[in-house]
């Protein structure tokens, strides 16, 4: 299962990276929003590397920002291959996604917490982390449903709900 969801998940968070990377460039577009610094200053202050004033080198942004996607696909396509799929695994995928960054931007000191964002910055972030984690959850969703349902859904067949008294799987049905 691990092995799979390595290599879907990659697939899954590149895919949701590139939709959401389309989705702020449209965006951009129309409210001439600015190119954001932020990734590649996280990366350059996690791994060491001098900032240079203003705008940072656009391979170093790409990569945080797709690197990022990609790794984050992993627990994504975990969650699929564990059986929790659909609309509520995305949207607690998108917490993850948006804690994610949070930590991070937040550790280097070059983020700030989002309750001191401006409104409306906060909603375009909101927006376009969760279309990644939407579009990445299809995209594992599908590649793990390829394979029958996980052991979540398996264990649920036995008594629909949540019930102290059913017991986990046998282990040849995991």
């Amino acid at each position: 299962m691990m092995k799979r969801s390595l290599q879907q998940g990659l697939v899954a968070g590149a895919a949701g990276g590139l939709v959401m990377t389309l989705g702020e460039k449209i965006e951009q577009t129309l409210t001439r929003r600015p190119d954001s610094h932020v990734p590649a200053r996280t990366l350059l202050r996690l791994t060491g590397q001098p900032e240079r004033p203003g705008k940072q080198p656009l391979l170093v942004n790409w990569a945080m920002h797709f690197g990022q996607a990609a790794l984050l696909g992993i627990v994504r396509s975990v969650m699929a291959q564990a059986g929790l799929r659909g609309p509520l695994a995305s949207g607690q995928f998108a917490v993850l996604r948006l804690t994610n960054d949070q930590i991070l931007e937040n550790a280097t000191g070059v983020g700030a917490p989002p309750s001191t964002w401006p409104r409306k910055e906060l909603a375009v972030d909101l927006m376009h982390k969760t279309v990644y984690a939407f579009v990445t959850g299809a995209v594992a969703d599908a590649l793990a449903a390829r394979e029958g349902p996980g052991p979540g859904q398996r264990h649920a067949t036995l008594r629909p709900g949540r019930h102290s008294d059913v017991g986990p799987l046998p282990p040849e049905r995991r």
